[in-house]
């Protein structure tokens, strides 16, 4: 089943919301998308433990796993 985001777009989003300025809120950039804001959530945190930026099994080794 295809994800409902490219992976392009879920990158750009996660890029916005982590360059957003002071007093926007991680909500007013997903709303900004039309993704609901936990959505953005789940990116970002995908996102860090794929950067290596929080410890976790990263996107590439998860897809590994499953083959």
């Amino acid at each position: 089943m295809p994800k409902p985001y490219p992976e392009e777009f879920r990158e750009d989003v996660v890029r916005v919301a982590r360059n957003r300025g002071p007093g926007v809120m991680v909500e007013q950039v997903a709303a900004d998308f039309g993704v609901h804001a936990m959505t953005l959530w789940k990116w970002m945190r995908r996102a860090d433990i794929d950067d290596g930026v929080k410890p976790g099994t990263t996107s590439q080794e998860s897809a590994e796993l499953r083959e």
